[in-house]
């Protein structure tokens, strides 16, 4: 079986180094907001290229803390690609704010810039762009839509880590990001992780105390805060694992350039690649009007694949409010959109293997 993702080959890579950084960890006797969390925050944000780093418990948090101490809430809105993770609208409506919805590029999967303007209301405060898949939205013009109206501009970071727009990393291209550390993400934690990136200093001031209880003094709290702090581990082994980030995200261009290349049939559409984007191909997503038959026609051959995702936001239960609604693009691409293999333990066989059962595919 080519598995979509083996984490314990992909982690086994760094074996050594990660024991010896959780055996410093271990023996330092200190677990919470230690020197290890102080040292990815700033490795990171040097490789992001901001100013300032936050380590967070999870993504979802990143998202959330950014929206909650931009005082973004009741009343205000946010507006959000229509086919995105959940976690890029929980981010928003866990603060009271509403989501707004925008249709994506049907190309590159990302919030499509001539769709944002029209949304826009007195009550807009943000866009929240998602870097979906491991391409950078187009972040030019929604910097201009953004400067006209006086927005913010979050980055939902999570499928992306180390994409480039015009030579800027993303993580770097709006007001403030979030990043999640999931293990399966390009660069993971071994549980659960997240940071957020920022060249704002009052809000990364704020942004240390929200993430601990509101407080930058123990026992002393500014802010109606959280507990939401990335763990010593879990810093130890992101640190560790940045350094072969990008050889790592090379190999993915390789697999992807790939398939681009070599997978010619008439029923699979691929993706696309602009420009001035540096992608990093968290997944490799293609289409075809019969997925669910291609997915057991892969599995069937030892393949195996995911689908990124399999219901739009908008139809989920948790937002039965927006059920009515109908968003024709995110509809079809959830519909369609199936996740080939790709990761930086594959190897170029099975690659290949991929690329030549696919061509078979009738």
């Amino acid at each position: 079986m080519i598995q979509f993702l083996d984490l314990k080959k992909l982690n086994e890579k760094h074996y050594d180094s990660i024991s010896a950084a959780l055996d410093k960890v271990l023996k330092s006797g200190w677990y919470i907001l230690g020197e290890s969390v102080n040292e990815f925050e700033k490795k990171f944000a040097a490789y992001c290229g901001s100013k300032y780093c936050i380590g967070v418990a999870n993504g979802l948090d990143a998202l959330s803390l950014i929206v909650k101490a931009y005082y973004i809430g009741e009343g205000d809105e946010v507006l959000v690609p229509s086919n995105t993770y959940i976690a890029s609208i929980l981010a928003v409506s866990s603060n009271g704010a509403t989501p707004v919805l925008v249709e994506p590029a049907l190309g590159t999967y990302n919030i499509d810039p001539a769709n944002i303007e029209k949304h826009i209301t007195d009550k807009t405060k943000a866009i929240m762009v998602v870097h979906l898949y491991g391409q950078s939205c187009d972040m030019g013009p929604i910097n201009e839509i953004a400067k006209k109206y006086n927005l913010k501009v979050i980055e939902d970071c999570a499928q992306a880590h180390g994409a480039i727009y015009e030579g800027k990393k993303v993580g770097n291209l709006g007001d403030a990001a979030g990043f999640s550390f999931y293990p399966g993400k390009n660069l993971g934690a071994l549980g659960d992780g997240g940071a957020i990136t920022t060249n704002d200093e009052a809000l990364y001031t704020k942004l240390v105390a929200y993430r601990n209880y509101g407080s930058h003094k123990k026992y002393e709290n500014l802010y109606k805060g959280v507990n939401s702090r990335l763990d010593e581990i879990q810093a130890a082994v992101l640190s560790v694992k940045l350094d072969s980030l990008d050889n790592e995200n090379n190999h993915r261009r390789t697999i992807a350039n790939y398939y681009l290349e070599n997978i010619k049939n008439d029923k699979i559409t691929l993706p696309k690649v602009e420009s001035e984007s540096q992608h990093v191909w968290h997944v490799f997503v293609v289409r075809t009007e019969n997925r669910d038959k291609l997915q057991k026609y892969l599995l069937d051959n030892a393949i195996q694949t995911i689908i990124h995702y399999p219901i739009p936001p908008h139809k989920q239960i948790a937002y039965e409010e927006w059920n009515h609604l109908s968003f024709e693009i995110s509809e079809k691409i959830h519909n369609e959109i199936l996740s080939l293999p790709i990761s930086p333990v594959m190897t170029m066989d099975e690659v290949k293997k991929v690329v030549e059962v696919i061509n078979n595919y009738e």
